[in-house]
């Protein structure tokens, strides 16, 4: 396919690109929405590109850097052209994303429960916050004060990892039962 050839699929590649950014629920990188376009259409990497910056201008997806990483996600524009348009989207292309990525958005959800961020407060203090969100409400969350950057990744990254292991523990000592 040209890239000005045929502007039915030229649609139906922009509409996918706004159903799936619209499903994951969060912001994600750009290999990572190629990677899950792939998977379910062949498209052409550079087309790929073509039809996101074309996106990106008419603001139904926008960009923001985290983390020094550079992550989509859709507009509120977008999703309600996505709403407009998704009719034209093959039904086997939606079931397709739908079947093949059930267990990893599951998955991503349950990941994006357990949040963990450090603030700095000057260059040695670092306010860390630990959470546990579930259906959108915190039902957990504890601040802790690291003394170096270090320490805080740490804290982090051990969260992050080990959360499911730490609440019930915690929860366990602040009920005044032993463990």
């Amino acid at each position: 396919m040209k890239l000005a050839e045929n502007n039915e699929a030229l649609a139906e590649n922009k509409i996918l690109i706004l159903y799936i950014l619209n499903k994951i629920c969060k912001p994600i990188t750009n290999i990572e929405l190629y990677n899950l376009i792939i998977a379910v259409l062949d498209m052409n990497y550079f087309y790929y590109q073509q039809f996101l910056l074309d996106l990106i201008e008419i603001k139904y997806v926008t960009t923001f850097e985290k983390d020094s990483k550079k992550l989509y996600e859709i507009t509120e524009k977008g999703q309600e052209t996505l709403k407009l348009t998704q009719d034209m989207l093959p039904g086997i292309l939606k079931l397709k994303f739908d079947t093949t990525f059930k267990e990893q958005l599951k998955q991503s959800k349950d990941k994006e429960s357990i949040i963990a961020e450090f603030i700095p407060i000057n260059e040695n203090s670092y306010i860390v916050s630990c959470k546990i969100n579930e259906n959108g409400n915190s039902i957990f969350e504890v601040k802790i004060l690291a003394s170096s950057r270090e320490q805080a990744k740490s804290i982090v990254e051990n969260w992050e990892n080990n959360a499911e292991n730490y609440y019930p523990k915690i929860l366990s000592l602040l009920l005044n039962n032993e463990t």
